[in-house]
């Protein structure tokens, strides 16, 4: 696994979804992150815990939360 690639600040991981994967920002989209990614019966989170360990899968959360936060 290629760690340069994984997002280590909110900066970072916000130009990953919205420039590179040019993925909008909105509160549907990231309501339904959001609720995926505090499933552990979500397949999706399952894997992304696989791939990228616990640590991460909680870094993304909170940046979910602070991009819901920057919409509000």
């Amino acid at each position: 696994m290629n760690t340069e690639l994984i997002p280590t600040t909110y900066e970072e991981w916000h130009h990953c979804i919205t420039v590179i994967c040019q993925q909008e920002m909105t509160l549907p989209y990231i309501e339904k992150r959001i609720k995926a990614l505090n499933s552990p019966s979500d397949y999706m989170t399952q894997q992304f815990v696989t791939l990228y360990g616990e640590p991460q899968r909680l870094k993304t959360l909170q940046w979910f939360e602070q991009a819901k936060n920057a919409l509000q």
